[in-house]
């Protein structure tokens, strides 16, 4: 199915996208175009993973309305490819409301989880939310390439070594690392921290964050990088000499 041309009508926050939707039943496919066309923005279709990646490719969307559920290549491996390809905003659409199923999904990549049956409007705000947020983002871009000591983070391609070494890390540990890398020697605050890594959280659990700084802590010192060091009360800074 090629590029599909709603009304030209568009919201004041997100102009007009080219918005790549991927769900392995026709209807829903139908009525989420229909639904993000006519706040006036452009639609590629995809049925399955397989496809979704080659459209990807070939057309390069600006967002990526994604489901989780389908046969082959599911979203949560879809989600992490289009991850590793870069930035683009991914939304995922999906019945299952579950806590894992959301929190997967947030680490695998996505930007931002919807749960089915959703309304119009609540999935055109949640659109206009997440590319505000980019578009901030892109305002005051830091440059791709930031050091600590022997760690290199590479905000474009989502990677991360010390000293050479590859990390392996979730969407949520790289966005928690590079806002710790970015403050240089100083405090980052646990709000900013949660907002990095659960940006399409309303409402983040401050107990989210403590398991995923001791996940990304053990993979810095396994590899003999930076540790981040909790500051009581006020959040974590990225220190040489923290302890592990």
């Amino acid at each position: 199915m090629g590029r599909e041309r709603g009304s030209s009508v568009s919201g004041p926050d997100e102009g007009s996208l080219l918005i790549l939707v991927v769900d392995d039943e026709p209807a829903m496919v139908g009525a989420v175009s229909a639904l993000v066309g006519s706040a006036g923005h452009r639609v590629v279709t995809a049925y399955d993973g397989d496809a979704a990646l080659r459209r990807f490719a070939a057309e390069r969307p600006d967002l990526v309305l994604l489901d989780l559920a389908m046969p082959g290549r599911d979203g949560l491996e879809v989600c992490r490819a289009l991850r590793r390809a870069g930035p683009v905003p991914i939304i995922v659409l999906t019945g299952e409301s579950d806590e894992l199923a959301k929190v997967e999904a947030l680490d695998a990549g996505a930007d931002d989880y919807v749960t089915k049956p959703f309304g119009r409007q609540e999935l055109l705000a949640r659109i206009r939310a997440v590319m505000r947020r980019r578009g901030r983002t892109a305002l005051v871009a830091a440059p791709p390439i930031a050091r600590a000591g022997d760690l290199v983070l590479d905000r474009e391609r989502f990677t991360a070594a010390v000293a050479g070494r590859a990390l392996s890390l979730t969407r949520t540990e790289f966005a928690l690392l590079a806002e710790l890398v970015a403050a240089g020697d100083r405090v980052v605050p646990r709000a900013r921290l949660l907002e990095a890594g659960w940006p399409g959280e309303p409402d983040p659990d401050g107990e989210w964050l403590k398991p995923h700084v001791a996940r990304l802590r053990a993979k810095l010192a396994a590899a003999g990088g930076p540790s981040p060091q909790a500051v009581r009360g006020v959040g974590y800074r990225l220190a040489a000499d923290a302890p592990c």
